[in-house]
């Protein structure tokens, strides 16, 4: 690209597209579950989320349990009809609600293409700190963990914020405007602080109430449900450096993996929490993120700052002897901040980078030569060293740190970055 030249995007590479932001940026957020079923593929949809800020000036920071509403598919599909006349029509049927704040619709110079915009609602109570990552739990959505800067995880319970989101639809303009900018105050169910700060936080798919959580000083926590407290066990030591990540393995209860900036990743069983069971080194840089497929369970993915997207089969490995991949990506061309396979497909995940960019990956997919010189006539043929794994890459964010794919929502995508959130789903990406 030259210098004054600048990218657009082709709305009919995404089924939705649409962004919103708040007041401060979020390094971290999770989507919540909620009861509106599941293997949801008709729009328009709704999304419930939390999120924490990294306010500049920290007694600004906030945690926000938030919900967009009415994400329709709008202008976006390439099957979708162009013709203004349509378009119009389907404007003037809409209803505009739109009195709702903070929200930024799909964005085009021409407002004859617009459909209604998707609706931002959000419910904010103050937290100590900014938040460094923010989880909520599996079994109870309205658990939400956090990792705060000022070296403590708090556990908190937002079930009267979800259930007055869930009554705001009966408010007023004046009302709706008034919640959403209001900070509540909120008490902690339970904290613990650590002797750092740290970034490393799950909670057990298997056991509701099972978290760990992991510091800068290479040390991590077991949490332990005790009625409606926490038991905290450890540390459990190993690491010779911060641990960045960890996750429950998806089908043993006692089983998780970390991850660390000694280079390494460790497999933990808690009934022998004196050493890990598994050792091996990932890559060759620190390694920042993991993600465990819930399908295919003996599969682990690893994000490092050297940009790999690196895969293991975790039957076969031989730490002694080096461990190798099953698969090693090098597109990003930054630090790689997030990973997460797909919750309806056991063989496609997503990365983040540094490098602003959102990768949606597919490893059931091998090269076609004879597809791509089909595909290629009248096109810019893709490049050589292109992996024929990559389906989608998501740009336009800036500094993006975290993505997590909808649960309930096949093929939906949110992400986070300095300058706010994207939900998007990408038009290649089969939703069921």
């Amino acid at each position: 690209m030259e210098e004054e030249e600048t990218l657009d995007y082709d709305p009919t590479a995404y089924d939705c597209l649409t962004s919103f932001g708040l007041e401060w940026p979020c390094l971290s957020f999770d989507v919540v579950p909620d009861g509106l079923g599941e293997n949801r593929v008709e729009f328009p949809h709704c999304v419930s989320m939390v999120a924490g800020t990294q306010a500049a000036p920290g007694k600004h920071n906030y945690l926000a349990v938030m919900r967009v509403t009415n994400l329709t598919q709008g202008r976006h599909g390439a099957g979708k009809d162009k013709d203004k006349d349509a378009d119009k029509k389907r404007q003037g049927d809409s209803d505009g609600d739109d009195d709702d704040v903070e929200m930024v619709g799909d964005s085009d110079d021409d407002e004859d293409d617009e459909e209604e915009d998707a609706v931002f609602h959000v419910r904010k109570f103050a937290h100590k700190g900014g938040v460094n990552r923010v989880r909520c739990m599996p079994q109870n959505g309205s658990c939400i963990a956090t990792w705060s800067d000022t070296s403590q995880v708090q556990i908190w319970d937002t079930s009267a914020l979800h259930s007055d989101l869930l009554e705001s639809a009966g408010c007023t303009e004046e009302e709706r405007a008034r919640k959403n900018k209001q900070v509540h105050k909120m008490n902690a169910m339970q904290v613990y602080v650590h002797a750092a700060e740290g970034y490393a936080l799950d909670w057990s798919p298997c056991v509701a109430g099972r978290l760990a959580s992991g510091d800068c000083k290479s040390r991590i926590f077991l949490w332990e449900p005790n009625q409606s407290k926490w038991s905290i066990s450890g540390p459990l030591k190993g690491h010779a450096d911060s641990v960045e990540d960890l996750q429950w393995a998806p089908g043993e209860p006692t089983v998780f993996a970390s991850a660390s900036v000694d280079k390494t990743v460790r497999i933990w069983d808690t009934r022998a929490p004196d050493a890990a069971q598994i050792v091996f080194q990932a890559h060759d840089a620190d390694v920042n993120v993991i993600s465990w497929n819930r399908d295919t369970q003996y599969m682990l993915a690893s994000g490092g700052d050297d940009g790999h997207l690196r895969v293991w089969d975790l039957r076969n490995l031989q730490p002694a002897a080096g461990a190798q991949p099953v698969a090693n990506f090098t597109l990003h061309r930054g630090p790689i901040t997030s990973v997460e396979w797909a919750p309806f497909e056991a063989s496609m995940l997503q990365t983040t980078s540094a490098d602003d960019t959102l990768a949606v990956w597919d490893l059931a997919v091998e090269r076609d030569p004879e597809e791509e010189a089909a595909l290629a006539v009248g096109h810019v043929a893709a490049p050589e060293d292109l992996p024929p794994q990559l389906m989608f890459v998501h740009a336009g964010q800036k500094d993006m740190k975290e993505a997590h794919w909808h649960r309930q929502i096949p093929g939906l995508l949110v992400s986070t970055a300095a300058d706010g959130f994207n939900v998007f789903k990408p038009a290649n990406v089969p939703g069921l």
